[in-house]
Order: structure tokens, then C-alpha cells, then sequence
């Protein structure tokens, strides 16, 4: 009688290897892929972070500040420097900056800089030593002024005619090249036939400092494209969340320029707009008409004449916005279309006076009674200026 073999462990064991192989990698997999994850997220958090400490430290900000490079200065003490006074956002990335850029020969002395610089207008600025010296021309363009009025204050003080200027600005090919450039800010809408000027509202009013003797007119255009630029994409949040093209926000604020005078109107004049196209009225802005009939003198009473010209830019004919901006808008125009009043601001209508008071209504009968009683004042004030020209 044979005996029966006793069983062994074998098979059990091998269970138990295959089940401990399968733990461990499961460990490795979930080990990999958390390292892989907590790499990326690395990757993407360095990336959004590099970028935003290559932006300007505020993109409109006008404030100067002072700065010394001491002479024998190396490029870490001169980072340091700039980031202690508030001109970079980060010392050592503007280090490597440098490096990558392979740039070099920065000079010692005094600067007047701005946070609102970006690195390589830093750069240039410590390489030529140009911010140490007096500008040749320091050039105001006001907010409100339209390019033909624009090209009239450059050309006074400038060595090239109004024609030159808008000539150049008028220029397609040169549109071109910066739309390429500028390709967040200028979009194919400048290049519709029927805008009288494809910039108009994109140079930005502020005050330049000219330090060339000789100065373009292209130098000058792309300079205050560039601002211009810089303005909205240090707002690009609210443009994002207004749901506007920049078109249409350059064009609505060059309107809120010239129609109201104060700070604390714009947000106001700007939700009227914005419930009148809420409400399918038309805007029916005087200087629109006045801007379409070529009209660049401010008439201070509008005639039905005027309100009657078929204009792409008449809002008493076309609906919603005029096919662009009329002039160049300010910050505070802007401000004002990106953080209009708010919805419970209900009024549809407004009148401003001479002095810039401006009323508010909810209804056409309203309003007809508060311009009844003020709308003298802008004859007179145009009996005024007619006199004055004569």
C-alpha cells in the first residue's frame, strides 16, 4: 500500500510572492505618479511664477524712483538694488534674465526709474545711461485727442509735419507690422475700410520724454501702441471677465472721455451705455455725430442736422457702439468701461453741464426738464468760443 505524499507549501507560497510583487508595485506606480504630479505641478507653478516676476512690477504705475548703481556694482548687487527699491519683482530672476539674454556694460550713477518698466526697458536704460539725462522734449498729449490732433502737438515742438504723422499712421503696411507685434491689443477690426483712422484711440495720452533729437513719427506711434498695450494687459482680468474686445473697450472709453469730466462720473456715464444697449436704445452721443461728420472741434450744441448724418460712427443712426474709438481715452475712461456703475444704477439718460455736473434720469420726461433748464448754458458758451475765434 503506497503512501500518499504530504501536501506542501509551495503553491501557497508562491500566492503570497505574486501578491507581494502586485503591493509593491502598486507602491512604485503610486510613488511615480505622485512624483510625477507634484513635478508638474512644479513645472506649471514655476512657470506662471518666472513670467510673472518678468512683468512689470505695476504696468501703470507712474511713480519715480531714485536709484544709485555704484560704480564697481556686479550684476547681483544691481538686482538687488532694483528689487529693494520696488523697480523688479525678483532679484534673481532678473539675474538669470540677464545671463540668458547674454546682456552686459551696465553703468554706474544715478536713474530715475518706474515699476512700470519692463526688464529689457531696465536694461537699456543702465546700458545707455539715457534716464540720467534730460530729455530733449517732454510732450503732453492730453486725453481726448483725436490723431489728427495728436500729430498737431508733436509737429509743434517735432521736426516732421502733422501730414507726416498721419500719414504714417494711416500707414497699412506699418499696421501690419504691429499687429504682429502687438497682437493681444490690435486686432483685424483697425483694418475695416470704413474707421477714418485704424489707430485712432490706440495711441495712449500721457507725457513723453524724447531723448533723440530727431524722433519719428513711427518711433512715436509704436511707443504710445506700446503703452497702450501695457495698459489693458495690466488689466487683463477685466477685460477677460467684461466679455468686450479691446475694440469695443477703447471704443466705448474714448466716448466716456469726452462726455463726462469727472472721475466719479465715468463709471456712471458707462452703465447709462451700457443699459441703454441692455434695452435696445440707441447710444445717441453728440460727439459721435460730430466725429463722423469729420468735426474735430467739440461743438457744444448739437443740431438735427448733425444727428441726421449716415455715419458708421453717428450712434444716433448706427445701433450699439460706433465702428471705433474718436479719441484717444485715459486710464480713467478705460477704468470706467471695465468697472462700469453696476446693474442697480438704472438710469438710461444723463446731462452734463459747462462745469461738468451731470444729472441722471430714469425716463425721457426727465431728462427733457433738466436739459430745458441747463441747455442755455452751452449756447452761450458756444457764442462764447465763436466770438473768440473771430
Amino acid at each position: 500500500m503506497t503512501k500518499d505524499k504530504e501536501p506542501t507549501d509551495h503553491g501557497s507560497a508562491l500566492e503570497v510572492k505574486a501578491n507581494d510583487a502586485k503591493i509593491v508595485r502598486k507602491i512604485v506606480l503610486i510613488t511615480l505618479s505622485s512624483f510625477t504630479l507634484i513635478f508638474t505641478i512644479g513645472i506649471i507653478s514655476g512657470y506662471f511664477y518666472i513670467k510673472s516676476a518678468l512683468e512689470p512690477v505695476d504696468p501703470g504705475s507712474k511713480e519715480k524712483v531714485e536709484i544709485e548703481i555704484p560704480l564697481g556694482s556686479s550684476t547681483t548687487e544691481i538686482a538687488g538694488i532694483l528689487e529693494k527699491n520696488g523697480v523688479i519683482k525678483n532679484s534673481g530672476i532678473f539675474r538669470f534674465y540677464i545671463k540668458f539674454k547674454n546682456y552686459s556694460d551696465f553703468q554706474a550713477g544715478e536713474y530715475t526709474l518706474t515699476p512700470s518698466l519692463t526688464l529689457k526697458e531696465i536694461v537699456t536704460e543702465l546700458q545707455s545711461g539715457k534716464i540720467m539725462e534730460e530729455p530733449l522734449y517732454r510732450i503732453t498729449i492730453p486725453e481726448g485727442k483725436t490723431i489728427e490732433q495728436i500729430a498737431g502737438i508733436f509737429a509743434k515742438k517735432l521736426s516732421f509735419s502733422e501730414e507726416d504723422f498721419i500719414e504714417v499712421a494711416n500707414d497699412e503696411t506699418f499696421i501690419k507690422e504691429l499687429m504682429e507685434k502687438y497682437p493681444s491689443l490690435l486686432s483685424e477690426e483697425i483694418l475695416d475700410k470704413e474707421l477714418y483712422m485704424p489707430l485712432e484711440g490706440y495711441l495712449f495720452a500721457g507725457t513723453y520724454d524724447i531723448f533723440e533729437e530727431e524722433p519719428s513719427p513711427r518711433q512715436l506711434i509704436e511707443t504710445m501702441v506700446e503703452r497702450t498695450d501695457e495698459i489693458l494687459k495690466s488689466r487683463h482680468e477685466q477685460v477677460a471677465a467684461s466679455g468686450l474686445t479691446i475694440h469695443e473697450i477703447l471704443t466705448l472709453a474714448s466716448v466716456i472721455e469726452r462726455e463726462s469730466k469727472f472721475s466719479e462720473d465715468r463709471p456712471k456715464v458707462a452703465q447709462v451705455y451700457f443699459n441703454r444697449i441692455d434695452n435696445n436704445m440707441k447710444l445717441q452721443s453728440d460727439i459721435t455725430a460730430f466725429y463722423g461728420l469729420k468735426n474735430l472741434k467739440h461743438k457744444a450744441v448739437v443740431t438735427y442736422d448733425d444727428i441726421e448724418v449716415d455715419t458708421p460712427y453717428n450712434t444716433y443712426v448706427v445701433d450699439g457702439l460706433p465702428i471705433g474709438p474718436i479719441d484717444s481715452p485715459g486710464e480713467e475712461a478705460i477704468d470706467g468701461v471695465l468697472d462700469p456703475e453696476g446693474e442697480d444704477f438704472t438710469k438710461l439718460y444723463y446731462f452734463s453741464r459747462p462745469n461738468g455736473e451731470t444729472f441722471y434720469s430714469d425716463t425721457i420726461e426727465e431728462h427733457n426738464r433738466i436739459k430745458e433748464e441747463y441747455r442755455h448754458e452751452w449756447y452761450d458758451l458756444e457764442n462764447e468760443e465763436s466770438d473768440s475765434d473771430k
